[in-house]
């Protein structure tokens, strides 16, 4: 004898077979607003660490110049004051040219003297001017 069972569903009422998984509205606001809190804390440490990773391009870029004006003494008897063609022959490297402008400054002796100076432009301005001279002497301090 084979005993036929049937469910009879009300309109507008869903049998429930299964059970569903869903988020509600409440729980994507919340999770929304945990990830914005997390971007927010975030990013200011990266864009500060982009800066320090400019910054330390510059400086290699700076201490490669100091090494060129060495070499161009010996050969010159002086220092450069350009740091392409018709000087030093060095190039910036691309990813400085876009965040700093650089310059030698001479000083006539005894001894001769010069100053590089290393200008940040656009974001990187807010970090400050950087500076190295044929003594050795780099500032400021705390960015070295």
């Amino acid at each position: 004898m084979v005993k036929q069972v049937s469910t009879i569903v009300a309109p507008g009422v869903r049998a429930m077979d299964r059970p569903v998984f869903a988020f509600t509205l409440v729980e994507l606001v919340v999770a929304v607003a945990v990830m914005g809190v997390l971007a927010a804390m975030a990013y200011p440490a990266y864009v500060s660490q982009v800066i320090k990773a400019n910054r330390a391009g510059a400086q290699q870029f700076m201490l490669d110049i100091a090494n060129g004006q060495a070499q161009y003494q010996l050969d010159a008897r002086a220092y450069a004051n350009v740091i392409g063609a018709g000087g030093l022959g060095l190039a910036p490297p691309p990813s400085t040219l876009t965040n700093y402008t650089f310059s030698i400054g001479l000083t006539a002796g005894p001894p001769p003297r010069y100053v590089i100076t290393a200008t940040p432009v656009g974001r990187q301005a807010q970090d400050g001017v950087l500076t190295l001279d044929s003594a050795g002497d780099k500032t400021p301090v705390s960015k070295w």
